[in-house]
């Protein structure tokens, strides 16, 4: 319950701060921005504090109250003079200009499907074993570990996947959660609670969004369509094999990956935003939580020439690398063509060069620092990681091995997109001013994220064409409302409308429908019971010997030091951990002739599970005639380093 109420608290504060900075805006657009204000400082005070209180209960204490300071000195000097245009008084309605319903109808049918996929994909207990969905069953575990590993931890934290690395990947995300953890909130609760409250914020940030750029209802709902039920036309693949096998039909709602917004083998990789994205990739879903907000912020400011947003933006924006680089990264080069576009349209060019100097100035003082220490080390290299910063043409459509596309430029993504791919670049010409700009925006993502790979993971590019194709939807859907007029009274308009939103969100709604139903195991019972112990009974700065498997109770859980976790996480990470995954691998088949790795690595205990019994040539005897064994139930055995009396339990 406590970290529910710091959460609570945290949104209190940003509420009260938004809605000094934002007067002039409709009250659902200040509620919006006030919840993102929160989620922003309880993702980003807490780790501050942690520098000199560790990630402890106290930094949490301190992060609130200088959340509230902030939100009273807003309220005192920062609250926006009213609009001169407005009567004294005068009062408007909660959504403002756009129709109430409108939200209501969009949102809350999605919001109840993400709460719910929240609920089932995130630790869902079953007779004591903890169950996840499909798309949570691998990337849920690295995002556990973090925010169990930061508990009371020094700062800048380091991996808990590998020894004396520094945390570079963007973890901002599961400290929220962290702060939650070390109030008493349950780890499931902790993740699902923000992890919904984030998906409303999306789908409510995109609907205010698309208003403002197309005031247009039929608009806002074909490109909140389009954006949430993407998928592709993958499904055409799933008619042409029950074609020939109509029992193929129910591999789609049972297989691993067989639905048609993700299938790898057909090289369908335009995945559903929320059965893949939203829902698995917690920083990604923290990133959309605030780049949309900056995309709102950067519309207005296009359309007004208000020079408090821009510098407001450059606070929000420089908050971003470590709650999400990709989305800072495609913020700053959609930012980069809209001054492009206003420089050569502008009368006065002098007010935009001061108000994106200041906007880009801002940003990079508090970015810089974040993407020095974390982002660029891991890209370019050190001297723990690899670097992966490379060129690379067409995205996961080039195959390195015979340096040719697997499938023709434009049919590949038309396929992956849908027929939405093609409307792009007439959507492009048909809007005027900040829809330009926007949209040149949105192709300096789209150019840079064909051209430049950015992780060793190629796949993680569409981190960034995500953010153009949102940006471009509300555009996109302009235009088929203007098509849909200029169609009046042909025959047959219906059906050709009907024909492309089938097309379109077919493939989407069949791949959510798979993950609704979706069930797998990722920790046993026995596991589950494991961690209580370690966490109850043993140090929490000890060194723990277990296998490579991602599902690691030792560190998904317990949040505990291991010698090596599972290279999924450390290579596409750029983490060099060949060496490590080695020395754990002869420790545990060769325990007696390696003794000096024990050392090296300061192991204190060994666990071992049927993962460690079915991967490796355990040598389980030697561990069994020369450590004490402190647990023993079920599948799960640990063992205490003889030579360290400090290790048996407290």
């Amino acid at each position: 319950m406590g970290g529910i109420l710091l959460l609570f608290g945290f949104e209190i504060c940003g509420y009260v701060l938004a809605d000094a900075l934002f007067k002039r805006r409709d009250g659902l657009v200040r509620l919006w921005l006030g919840l993102t204000a929160g989620l922003l400082m309880m993702m980003w005070l807490p780790s501050l504090f942690a520098y000199a209180l560790r990630f402890t209960a106290a930094a949490q204490y301190a992060a609130l109250g200088l959340a509230a300071a902030l939100a009273a000195l807003s309220r005192l000097f920062l609250t926006e003079k009213p609009d001169p245009l407005k009567l004294e008084g005068e009062r408007q309605p909660f959504c403002g200009d756009m129709p109430a319903w409108l939200p209501l109808a969009l949102v809350v049918p999605l919001l109840m499907l993400s709460v719910y996929l929240q609920y089932t994909h995130t630790l869902r207990e079953v007779d004591g074993a903890l169950h996840v969905g499909q798309s949570t069953y691998g990337d849920l575990c690295l995002h556990l570990g973090i925010a169990t590993g930061l508990q009371g931890s020094a700062y800048p934290p380091d991996y808990t996947l590998i020894q004396d690395v520094l945390l570079g990947y963007p973890f901002l995300m599961d400290a929220l959660s962290a702060s939650m953890i070390s109030l008493g909130t349950g780890l499931a609760a902790s993740f699902v609670i923000p992890g919904s409250l984030m998906m409303g914020l999306v789908f409510l940030g995109f609907v205010i969004l698309a208003w403002e750029l197309t005031h247009s209802r039929a608009a806002v709902v074909v490109s909140y369509l389009l954006m949430f039920l993407n998928g592709g036309l993958g499904f055409f693949y799933v008619l042409d094999g029950v074609w020939q096998d109509p029992t193929l039909f129910q591999n789609v709602f049972t297989g691993y990956y067989a639905a048609p917004a993700n299938m790898v083998e057909n090289n369908i990789r335009w995945v559903n935003v929320i059965c893949d994205m939203m829902i698995p990739q917690r920083t990604l879903l923290a990133g959309w939580t605030m780049v949309v907000p900056a995309l709102y912020l950067l519309s207005l400011a296009l359309r007004e020439g208000n020079r408090r947003l821009y510098i407001i933006l450059g606070v929000l924006a420089g908050a971003m690398p470590m709650i999400h680089t990709h989305s800072f990264f495609a913020l700053a080069l959609i930012s980069a063509g809209c001054l492009l576009w206003t420089l050569l349209h502008a009368e006065d060019r002098k007010k935009v060069l001061i108000d994106y100097a200041l906007y880009a100035g801002i940003a990079a003082a508090l970015a810089l620092p974040q993407v020095l220490t974390w982002s660029i080390p891991q890209t370019v290299g050190g001297s723990a990681t690899t670097g992966s910063l490379s060129l690379r043409f067409n995205w996961v459509n080039y195959d390195t091995a015979t340096g040719r596309l697997i499938d023709g430029y434009f049919w590949f993504w038309i396929k992956n997109v849908g027929p939405v791919y093609l409307l792009m670049v007439p959507a492009a010409l048909l809007c005027k001013g900040r829809g330009r700009a926007l949209s040149l925006g949105a192709l300096f993502v789209y150019v840079t994220a064909e051209l430049i790979q950015f992780q060793p993971n190629p796949y993680d590019n569409n981190k960034l064409f995500y953010v153009a194709f949102m940006l471009m939807l509300p555009l996109v859907g302009n235009y088929l409302v203007t098509v849909w007029r200029r169609l009046r009274g042909i025959p047959g308009r219906a059906l050709l409308a009907a024909v492309f939103l089938a097309v379109s969100l077919t493939s989407g709604a069949l791949s959510l429908a798979r993950e609704a139903v979706s069930d797998y195991q990722l920790f046993s019972a026995d596991e589950v019971a494991a961690v209580e112990y370690i966490r109850d009974e043993l140090p929490a700065d000890a060194v723990y010997l277990t296998g490579d498997q991602h599902n690691n109770l030792v560190a998904a859980l317990a949040g505990r030091q291991i010698v090596c976790g599972t290279g999924s996480y450390l290579y596409f990470h750029g983490i060099n951990y060949e060496q490590a995954a080695l020395d754990e691998r002869q420790m545990l088949e060769n325990p007696s002739q390696n003794l000096d790795l024990f050392a090296q690595y300061g192991v204190d205990y060994v666990v071992i599970t049927n993962s460690e019994r079915y991967n490796y040539a355990l040598d389980e005897a030697y561990f069994a005639e020369n450590w004490p064994l402190v647990y023993a139930e079920g599948s799960v055995s640990i063992y205490a380093a003889p030579e360290n009396d400090e290790n048996l339990p407290e």
